[in-house]
């Protein structure tokens, strides 16, 4: 079970009505929507460091904003190469020397682009303090942290570029004050004279004409009304973005997700029926943030994968039931 077949979905919250009375909360809400912003309408182009256990990847990224919307590039620098590019939100994944078309991508975050970009609720769910002052890759960075106010989600640090608002740094915390996962820029350019030559200019539709498709990733149709399952015990904050049905690898019968957010944290939910010379695999496995959880129930099998503590995704699976007709 791995982080790239099972969570595939946007993690976005729609802000609540009414305006936010506590003043100085406004004040960090305005840095707040600097930094998320920022991802998105800033050029720039370095190399950052993603490391969690013992295991460390190195990539080189690269941003820019034009006419057309935004485009990245994404590009391994360990192991087996790997490319990924991105207009909008059509992605193209080079593999090797083969190429894999992946399905658009609406909302998905990835480092420096990791918060939403409605932050209202975070306050709800999260103790949010400014707090110390540093450097990282040669430039100025204030450090915001997001503290839970209980014990089913992660703590979560970011330094951000003290001009522009981009994220320079990310660690994720447990309840012992461990990293148990980190993002780093190791050199950065902020705008100025950025590479541009593999930018594909007009409709980003283009990226994708006349290309071969070696591999999907499981393909998904969202449901137009509730698949009849239900989760009775969700922390506190999050909220259903959404239902899908997806066609899972080697699996005839689609399916059902349901992703929810808190805005920085995210679960999905994946229940599907088991073929009758299926190994059966329950249990607990972690990557890094990302922590997966399997029961069986019945003829069912009930997967639960989020950026959360083991108790949390074990709280949830247990909680799964169904309730349609």
């Amino acid at each position: 079970m791995t982080k790239p077949e099972f969570f595939l979905a946007a993690l976005l919250l729609a802000s609540p009505p009414g305006a936010i009375a506590d003043p100085l909360w406004q004040d960090e809400l305005n840095w707040l929507k600097t930094m998320a912003f920022a991802a998105h309408q800033t050029d720039y182009s370095g190399t950052f460091v993603y490391q969690y256990d013992n295991h460390v990847e190195t990539s080189r990224i690269t941003h820019v904003v034009d006419s057309d919307g935004e485009h990245g590039r994404l590009e391994s620098l360990d192991g087996a190469r790997r490319v990924i590019i991105r207009n909008n939100d059509h992605v193209l994944c080079y593999l090797g020397d083969g190429k894999v078309k992946v399905e658009e991508r609406h909302g998905a975050r990835q480092f420096p682009a990791l918060l939403p970009e409605q932050l209202s609720l975070l306050n709800e769910n999260y103790l949010i303090r400014q707090t110390e002052e540093g450097r990282v890759a040669g430039y100025h960075a204030h450090t915001v942290t997001f503290q839970p106010k209980d014990n089913l989600r992660y703590t979560h640090k970011m330094w951000a570029h003290s001009d522009s608002g981009l994220l320079l740094k990310v660690e994720v915390l447990d309840e012992r004050g461990r990293v148990i996962e980190q993002n780093t820029f190791t050199q950065l350019t902020i705008g100025g004279n950025i590479d541009r030559s593999w930018v594909v200019e007009g409709k980003s539709q283009a990226l994708f004409a006349g290309k071969p498709q070696h591999a999907h990733l499981p393909k998904a149709e969202t449901l137009d009304s509730a698949s009849g399952w239900q989760v009775d015990m969700l922390p506190a904050g999050f909220k259903k973005v959404t239902e899908l049905r997806r066609l899972m690898p080697n699996h005839a019968v689609p399916a059902i997700q349901m992703v929810f957010s808190d805005g920085l944290a995210g679960i999905s939910v994946f229940i599907d029926v088991m073929d009758s010379d299926e190994d059966d695999s329950p249990g607990l496995s972690s990557q890094g943030v990302i922590q997966a959880y399997t029961k069986i129930a019945g003829k069912y099998r009930v997967t639960v994968v989020g950026e959360v503590p083991p108790r949390t995704v074990m709280q949830v699976a247990d909680s799964v039931r169904y309730n349609g007709e």
